[in-house]
């Protein structure tokens, strides 16, 4: 079975987020896996969220242990990419031999486009839809989920969008509205359902929430406190998520 695209680049431009993988084998602890990378807990689990979300399978599973505690494990696709990137390694120290070779490579990843968005989910456009201007893009994620899209027609041209293409839909934390689970999503809206894996309350913002969808990959969404409370959110509770297609930016690789 081959790499998604997606995750195929970021073997490459996103090293030490792979190694992480290699620290959760070894130590079976998020917080352990951590500190041996030389990673703040949050920073660990950002990076595991990024990789499950990119990934076709998830590559990491997790039990919640407790503020800074919880097991982890990696999964038979996890432990894969691993060895993929173990091999990588080998290679690279074999191509990289010279001060030349090793700038070149470091140009390269320069010009690979890194992004602010929290949210990022692999998928494949299954269809697209023309409204004037505007295209709709229906991308098929892991599991079975779907999500839509809605970009400019020049924008579908110019990333060569068709029918197969894999793509990553990046969504920016703030976009994402938490509604409860018994309200009815705004029409035309993307609407997920998941469970609440994290809280992460603010002294002086909105609270951090992890969902975990249906399949595996996590969405994170910022809400205020008060709208919390309003709908009793609190960790292992299900939630719906919903966002406008207009909110959806989609990216190719180069």
């Amino acid at each position: 079975m081959s790499l998604p695209t997606s995750l195929s680049q970021h073997i490459i431009r996103r090293p030490q987020r792979i190694a992480l993988l290699g620290h959760i084998a070894e130590q079976g602890s998020i917080t352990r896996a951590a500190k041996s990378a030389g990673l703040s807990y949050k920073a660990a689990w950002d990076a595991i969220d990024e990789l499950n979300n990119l990934a076709q399978h998830p590559l990491v599973e997790r039990s919640v242990g407790g503020k800074g505690g919880g097991g982890a494990k990696l999964t038979a696709e996890g432990e894969r990419v691993l060895r993929l990137y173990q091999r990588l390694q080998v290679l690279q120290a074999e191509i990289l031999g010279c001060d030349e070779a090793a700038s070149d490579f470091n140009l390269l990843g320069r010009l690979m486009l890194r992004t602010s968005a929290r949210n990022q989910l692999h998928g494949q456009v299954i269809a697209i839809e023309s409204h004037g201007r505007n295209d709709l893009i229906r991308l098929q994620l892991s599991g079975g989920l779907t999500l839509q899209a809605q970009i400019t027609h020049d924008s579908t041209q110019r990333l060569e969008l068709e029918t197969g293409v894999e793509v990553v839909a990046l969504i920016k934390a703030g976009w994402l509205e938490l509604i409860a689970t018994t309200q009815a999503a705004t029409p035309g809206h993307n609407c997920m359902s998941g469970v609440i894996e994290t809280l992460l309350h603010a002294d002086d913002g909105p609270s951090e929430v992890r969902i975990v969808l249906p399949n595996g990959q996590v969405l994170c969404a910022l809400a205020p406190a008060s709208a919390l409370a309003a709908m009793n959110a609190d960790e292992g509770q299900p939630i719906q998520v919903q966002f406008a297609p207009s909110q959806v930016l989609l990216g190719t690789p180069v």
